[in-house]
């Protein structure tokens, strides 16, 4: 064959030697960027490797910081725990809810500022007890639910040769600084925790006092220890006090005061709102009655002895009839309770 033309280019060029040159210079090109591929690869996983040791040291460092921490945490708590706990005493912790809201509630210094100030009851109290300093001096005295410590300060005062006062809340702890700042660290003990958990560092007590007295006496009252630590340890001789409660019942006529809390649904402004008045009428309320209200003989419904009751009998019903004494309209019946202080004792009554 031959070609049309001698001098064709295309037949000057040798096709399959260029195409393994160019295939040659590929794979040299290729085969050094595959290198350097290959060569970050390896400082990127050296340097990976490095920080992942890094890391494993400082997780090292920080699980070593947090059972240093743990451990003064517990030396922390126990320390606490022996600067305000007697040696003596073990708190035998079961197993259980508690009602805390209800030992909260008595946390804040209100409450016992409060109950400080209602003089009748601070002052009966005191009156009893240095009006009967003979049944005092020399005793050991146990406080149930002692607050500020106000009562085994006065039992102090009396003569108690010691005083051991109980109270779960945390108002125990400024009591503790109380008792120190007037002088009887020695005489009186105060421990923080429930009255059926404590171990007293004694066996038994020569008098138990307490002001327990709830709404309407046994409303969230704390007579429920009192009896617990009666029967615990409670002396055979020994008297708990107060050592007697009546409940009592009174009809009155406060036309005004129920005008104002169930009348007041009649109108409100403008709208009647008299399905609220079955809501009124259903709760009790805790009022100051004033004694030209009262329109009946009073009738007592219960009489309770604390040296000799027993918690299943705080469950009780009973009947009554009240005698009005004139002519009224009948808007509420009152509920009180007289507290008395009469065994062995100049008797005081704090009505």
């Amino acid at each position: 064959m031959k070609p049309v033309l001698d001098n064709d280019l295309m037949l000057v060029y040798d096709i399959e030697s260029m195409t393994i040159e160019c295939m040659t210079t590929e794979s040299n090109t290729y085969g050094s960027v595959n290198d350097d591929i290959n060569i970050d690869k390896m400082d990127s996983s050296s340097s990976l490797l490095q920080r992942l040791k890094h890391a494993e040291h400082r997780a090292a460092r920080a699980e070593e910081a947090l059972v240093q921490a743990l451990q003064d945490l517990n030396l922390a708590r126990s320390t606490t725990k022996n600067l305000f706990e007697t040696k003596d005493v073990q708190l035998n912790v079961e197993n259980g809810e508690e009602d805390q809201s209800y030992f909260d509630s008595y946390a804040h210094f209100g409450i016992h500022q409060e109950m400080l100030q209602d003089k009748v009851r601070t002052e009966s109290y005191r009156d009893f007890i240095y009006d009967n300093q003979h049944i005092f001096k020399g005793k050991v005295v146990l406080d149930v639910g002692c607050g500020t410590g106000i009562l085994s300060m006065f039992a102090a005062k009396a003569g108690a040769k010691q005083v051991i006062g109980i109270d779960q809340s945390e108002i125990i702890y400024n009591a503790m600084d109380i008792v120190r700042e007037n002088g009887l660290e020695n005489v009186v003990m105060l421990i923080k925790g429930k009255m059926e958990e404590v171990k007293l560092p004694v066996k038994q007590v020569d008098i138990i006092i307490s002001e327990w007295m709830g709404y309407f006496l046994l409303f969230e009252s704390m007579l429920d220890s009192v009896l617990f630590a009666r029967d615990k340890y409670l002396h055979p001789d020994g008297t708990v006090y107060p050592d007697l409660c009546t409940l009592s019942l009174v009809a009155i006529d406060d036309q005004r005061n129920h005008d104002s809390k169930v009348d007041f649904w009649n109108n409100v402004y403008g709208f009647k709102m008299t399905c609220m008045k079955s809501c009124v009428l259903e709760e009790s309320s805790v009022e100051y009655v004033k004694k030209d209200t009262v329109i009946s003989t009073p009738c007592m419904v219960k009489c309770v002895d604390i040296c000799s009751i027993h918690v299943k009998d705080l469950d009780f019903t009973s009947s009554f009839k009240l005698e009005i004494q004139r002519d009224s309209n009948c808007t509420g019946i009152v509920g009180y309770f007289d507290v008395i202080f009469e065994k062995h004792c100049k008797k005081t009554e704090m009505s």
